[in-house]
């Protein structure tokens, strides 16, 4: 994005706490998720702290998730969990809801909801681990 000609990040546009107000949202729903709460420790705070620097320093603000953690490699981070396309879709679900919820709570422009939509559409797929088991045939 520009403004006036220089580039404005993401992070410009909305700050940190629109990323910390997303997070928190995010983990209402998996609190409550069959299939995505086994996947979380008992306490959510540090899941909760860790994705909302990741997120913070993605779209352009500070770099304290490297600064703390490296490199983010999130397909190794995620692989010992089981991501199918059931736990992909519930992750995405939760995801675009919380989405949702933080763009209208703070008039979030379009063009900035957009980027983080298609971003965590592309990231959720990306994270998937465990193939579907081929359809069965019938005889």
């Amino acid at each position: 994005m520009s403004d006036s000609g220089r580039e404005v990040s993401v992070h410009d546009v909305v700050g940190s706490d629109f990323f910390a107000d997303l997070v928190e949202r995010f983990y209402v729903g998996v609190a409550d998720d069959e299939l995505l709460r086994s996947m979380y420790p008992v306490d959510l705070a540090g899941a909760k702290a860790r994705l909302a620097m990741f997120l913070v320093q993605y779209w352009g603000g500070p770099t304290t998730y490297s600064e703390n953690r490296g490199h983010p490699r999130l397909r190794m981070r995620h692989m010992p969990f089981k991501i199918d396309e059931a736990a992909r879709d519930a992750w995405l679900r939760h995801m675009l809801a919380a989405l949702d919820e933080t763009a209208a709570a703070r008039e979030t422009p379009p063009i900035v909801v957009d980027a983080v939509r298609e971003y965590f559409v592309r990231s959720a797929d990306f994270l998937r681990n465990t193939p579907e088991p081929p359809p069965t045939q019938s005889v």
